[in-house]
């Protein structure tokens, strides 16, 4: 068929295919594109489909335009039915979908660029009333449709614009999903699978805002990136792949490839483990189906093998697994094991062939039996994979005097003073070394080792000194990272530093704010490595930069692990660990901060309900996360803190939040005040210590309250820990994920409506528009620039949303988008002259010339126009027309009015209907002298109005009196103006030539006045006499006319005065706007889809 490539033809952003069909109408020089092919074979079996399936239906058509027309037409239904087409195969009941399809497209009248997810029937409630109908999900909309006993309901809420999505029940309703907006909640039930309905609404509702806010650090799936082309399946795919990262705190960049159940041997237990295996482009992973019983992690750039052993009944579909330790893990109960075999054996040539491994040929026999794999960076000799069992008395590192870098973990050189470790400390090191020891021979020791409840055990008695930075890095699995980046770090550092800029001078000024109680940071040795790590992440991820916490983090992972270790060990918790934490609003902390007041009120209820205001708690836990408890606790006690963190991921923290709560759960139910709550916290944390510490306790200098006059108890940070885990630590991966994806969308919301009212608070006072008027405007000026967001190509959402700019500049509009707007809101409609008089609005008011406009000086525009006195009505129409609203290459300004054909030569003496007359003169003279003895001094004076600019200015105020109801009058009085001020541009252009005063040439000129029934403004030039002729065109600069002299015109004319004078109602402009914005928007769209090319030649 045809339309192979119809979809490139009308697509005016696609490159010209060497090949088209053009259709042109004789006597036309506009060609519209039919089809196009890359070779000529293309092209012509798309001509003789054409010549079967369209041009003998021509004949039937006697008008050339309608044969046009029908071709169109029916070319744009093919595209339409091929699009619609490929969305309907992609899901399980293609029929149904595409019926969807053509019935949403029909109800809703949305651009084609909305695309339909997927629909489900249910009843949508008001009050106890239901309301049978469809649920449509689309892209950037929530719509339900209903058609009840006559009355039909359409319902439209944008995704970006709930506030809140949850499950809920009542006595009516078991089981109802409701939508929360700013003013409304809506309930929907009666769904046959309500928690698919409900995962694909999350999904939407969490990926929309992100999408909108994509100038943060938000990272959406490639797949999502263009929403037209997500379907339900790419949802319930984004779902599994975000699991799935969180749970193995994978790479963002990771992508699940297949999910299969099997079963893994598990040497430890000495059978097989029934769960899950997880592949995706560099990573093998498995976890069981009992929470916490078992998972592993294996890197693709570990392994060595995999290969498929004889299926048997003991052992059906097994595969092997081998990596570099000489280990084996034996997968079997695969379905479909041919085909997942040959993905896993493709990836895994993929990643070597892009990662090549690197062996130490120096080392000794023995070590090339461990997989040891090094970094090629300035870090030379850097072993990773296996871990070396020594104590910290005994490692030793050499430093390689001509590298610029540490080579070793600050702690094996700096030693807290008085480090001589009390006998039993040490002997608990050593007690701690052998029990890791032990672990390590039976569950492996690299970064492939099992990682059960007992590892889980071990991490929260605390990791020896010797092996916490090693345990660290395979935990988090920057290991990987480091060792398939040799040389990035040292090139990373080489180019950032010497660099100057502002996120440069944050970090100096945070330098020595850093662990200054600790030696290491004492001296420059510290303070250097410390100041390469944060420029070098800087210098990597600009987007995140520098954020405050960041120098207290790096501190610690310094004193553990080598500097390169370091810097991938923050790599991996600024970027996958703690998403979106290190951002300009914290965003990520904050929605884990609003997880946390959900836990508190489950876990511990009767502390959430003493304190009705949990965010009171947010001021002390808020930093709990932002700094994993190092900036709160004492270190050598908040280290064991990240130990968790690295091994558990954010459970870790929020855990151990609710132990420290509920351990002062009864002090903080006694507080009288907030106050009070927060030191009974603060002096709790400041007194956890660490009795297994092989050093000297390091204080913390952070702690909110230092007095401690009585003595308080002390709490062992192991019990802490332990009752953490033992009490709280039910918490899994994907419920937690589930919360985050929950307030995640409360805390956006919560950021938009702080903007808004931030915004409204400054500009209330400057306008004369009511509050919830501007409320409304902002919503109408927001939703404009998301309508722009949702359709156009390409989306321009992220050039004109920037959280980081003050408020009242966070969003901003363009051109078309203020005209759109202009035609809603203004009260100023001239007909077709509307969009004009937008433009020139828009030049006027973009001061910057950046092409972008902000909400306050679109208020501004518009409360002149509803409130301002008639002087500054004129005057702003006056601005409108002078440069630079007015250009030489206005679009009006190829209007036969720009040739100077107006009469100049009407008298300033008119007779009335009773025969009276009016001297016009002495009123002007006195007017003018009013208005100047009024002008404000300070306020620079507006340049004088040329003709051709006053004749633009003269058709703007006709345009703006059609189908007013004193039009007739109107048009009579600005004729009668209009004259005044061309006699008045007349008089001043004669005294610049002549140097005579413009008194005498007013009087000459009414004295030589014709007669007083030539009364039509604008006269033909055909019969204009020889003698009256307007002036030449050499002169047509000198005629001027001043703001001043237009003002006191109209002034004189009542019907001009009340026209301005009179009130307007924004309020029946608002409500009409929220109804019609989006089909001006899809009336527009519509109209562009339809191109028309104009060739000079074939």
């Amino acid at each position: 068929r045809l339309v192979g490539a119809l979809d490139a033809v009308l697509d005016s952003n696609a490159r010209v295919a060497p090949f088209r069909i053009l259709l042109q109408v004789p006597g036309s020089q506009v060609y519209s594109p039919i089809a196009c092919g890359a070779t000529l074979e293309e092209i012509n079996q798309h001509w003789d489909w054409l010549e079967q399936n369209l041009l003998h239906t021509l004949s039937v058509f006697d008008n050339k335009d309608d044969i046009a027309s029908f071709v169109k037409g029916k070319v744009k239904a093919l595209i339409a039915e091929e699009t619609s087409s490929r969305l309907a195969e992609q899901e399980e009941e293609p029929e149904k979908f595409r019926e969807a399809l053509v019935k949403f497209e029909a109800r809703f009248n949305f651009p084609e660029a909305e695309k339909l997810v997927t629909y489900y029937s249910c009843c949508c409630w008001k009050g106890r009333v239901p309301r049978q109908g469809w649920l449509y999900l689309s892209i950037n909309h929530l719509c339900f449709y209903s058609f009840f006993l006559g009355k039909e309901l359409k319902l439209v809420i944008p995704w970006v614009d709930i506030q809140k999505l949850e499950r809920t029940s009542n006595v009516f309703l078991t089981d109802t999903i409701r939508i929360t907006t700013q003013n409304k909640e809506r309930d929907f039930s009666m769904f046959l699978n309500l928690d698919e309905v409900f995962k694909i609404m999350e999904q939407l509702a969490d990926r929309t805002p992100q999408w909108l806010l994509g100038n943060e650090v938000f990272h959406l799936d490639h797949d999502l990136q263009e929403p037209s082309q997500i379907t339900k399946r790419d949802l319930e795919a984004r779902a599994q792949n975000e699991f799935f990262r969180a749970f193995f705190r994978l790479p963002r960049k990771e992508k699940l490839r297949a999910v299969v159940d099997c079963s893994l041997w598990t040497p430890f237990s000495r059978c097989h483990t029934a769960g899950r295996m997880f592949a995706s482009d560099s990573y093998i992973c498995f976890a069981s189906r009992e929470d916490g019983c078992c998972h592993v992690v294996l890197p693709l750039r570990e392994v060595v093998s995999i290969e498929k052993m004889e299926d048997t009944s003991l052992l059906p579909n097994p595969i092997i697994v081998s990596i570099r330790s000489k280990m084996a893990f034996q997968f079997i109960e695969l379905k479909d094991r041919e085909n997942l075999v040959e993905g896993l054996l493709e990836r895994l040539k993929q990643v070597h062939a892009n990662h090549p491994v690197h062996y130490d040929t120096s080392a000794s026999d023995e070590d090339m039996t461990s997989p040891v794999f090094y970094s090629t960076s300035l870090c030379s000799g850097h072993k990773f994979g296996d871990l070396e069992i020594v104590s910290s008395q005994s490692s030793e590192e050499h430093e390689d005097e001509s590298s610029p870098l540490h080579p070793g973990p600050l702690t094996s050189v700096f030693q807290p003073s008085g480090s001589q470790s009390p006998d039993s400390r040490l002997s608990r090191e050593q007690i701690k070394i052998s029990l890791w020891s032990d672990h390590f021979v039976e569950y492996g020791r690299t970064v492939c080792m099992f990682r059960t409840e007992k590892i889980r055990k071990l991490v929260a008695m605390g990791i020896p000194e010797s092996l916490r930075g090693k345990l660290w890095l395979l935990f988090s699995d920057a290991v990987t990272d480091l060792a398939s980046h040799p040389g990035y770090y040292g090139n990373l550092v080489e180019e950032s530093l010497g660099r100057c800029c502002l996120v440069t001078e944050e970090i100096e000024r945070d330098l020595h704010r850093s662990l200054p109680e600790h030696p290491a940071f004492q001296n420059e040795t510290g303070i250097a490595a410390l100041r390469r790590v944060l420029t070098a992440y800087a210098h990597r991820n600009p987007k995140i930069g520098y954020c405050q916490s960041m120098n207290i983090l790096t501190s610690v992972l310094l004193l553990y692990a080598k500097e390169e270790e370091a810097f991938w060990l923050l790599v991996a918790v600024c970027e996958r660990m703690l998403p979106d934490y290190f951002n300009h609003r914290v965003i990520g902390a904050q929605v884990d901060q609003s997880v946390f007041e959900e836990l508190i009120k489950e876990q511990l209820p009767e502390l959430a309900e003493h304190m009705n205001d949990l965010s009171a708690l947010a001021s002390v836990s808020l930093s709990w996360f932002l700094t994993l408890f190092l900036n709160i606790m004492p270190l050598e006690s908040a280290v064991n803190v990240v130990d968790c963190f690295f091994y558990d991921g954010i459970k870790a923290i929020f855990q151990l939040g609710l132990a420290v709560l509920e351990a002062n759960a009864e002090g903080l139910c006694s507080s009288k005040d907030d106050g009070q709550a927060l030191m009974i916290l603060s002096r709790f944390l400041d007194h956890i210590k660490n009795e297994d510490s092989p050093g000297p306790p390091i204080g913390s200098h952070h702690a909110f309250f230092s007095d401690d006059r009585e003595p308080y108890p002390v709490t062992d940070i192991a019990d802490l820990i332990r009752d953490s885990y033992e009490k709280f630590g039910d918490q899994s991966v994907e419920q937690i994920e589930h919360l985050r994806c929950k307030h995640r969308i409360r805390v956006l919301q919560g950021h938009e409506d702080t903007t808004k009212q931030n915004v409204l608070r400054v500009v209330i006072p400057e306008v004369s528009i009511l509050p919830e008027d501007l409320e409304e405007l902002y919503d109408l000026f927001k939703r404009e620039h998301m309508m722009s967001c949702y359709w156009e190509q390409p989306r321009p959402g992220v050039l004109r949303h920037d959280p980081s700019r003050p408020y009242a500049e966070q969003y901003r509009i363009d051109a078309r988008q203020f005209a759109h707007l202009f035609q809603l809101v203004s009260p100023w409609t001239c007909g077709a002259h509307t969009e004009i008089l937008a433009e020139r609005t828009f030049r006027l008011l973009d001061d910057n010339m950046d092409q972008l406009m902000e909400f306050k000086a679109f208020v501004s525009c518009l409360d002149i126009m509803y409130n301002g006195e008639m002087n500054e009505k004129i005057k702003l129409l006056y601005r409108l027309h002078i440069p630079p609203a007015l250009t030489e290459n206005d679009r009006d300004s190829q209007s036969p009015l720009k040739n100077p054909l107006l009469s100049t030569s009407r008298p300033l003496v008119f007779g009335k209907s009773n025969g009276d007359t009016v001297d016009y003169q002495k009123q002007l003279k006195q007017m003018i002298k009013d208005l100047a003895k009024e002008k404000d001094k300070t306020e620079k004076e507006l340049p004088k109005m040329s003709q051709r600019e006053f004749i633009q200015f003269c058709k703007t105020l006709y345009s703006m009196f059609h189908e007013d109801p004193e039009e007739n009058d109107l048009y009579q009085a600005i004729a009668t103006v209009t004259t005044l001020l061309l006699q008045i541009g007349e008089v001043g252009q004669r005294s610049s030539s002549s140097g005579s005063c413009s008194q005498e040439c007013a009087e000459d000129l009414q004295a030589s006045a014709p007669s007083l029934e030539q009364d039509s403004v604008f006269v033909d030039p055909g019969k204009m006499p020889q003698d009256s002729q307007a002036f030449p065109e050499s002169a047509e600069g000198d005629w001027t006319v001043s703001l001043e002299h237009i003002l006191a015109s109209l002034l004189t004319e009542q019907s001009l005065v009340n026209f301005f004078e009179k009130p307007l109602d924004i309020k029946s402009k608002l409500e009409n706007a929220k109804i019609n914005q989006y089909s001006l928007k899809t009336s527009e769209m519509s109209h562009q889809s339809q191109p028309e090319l104009k060739l000079s030649s074939l």
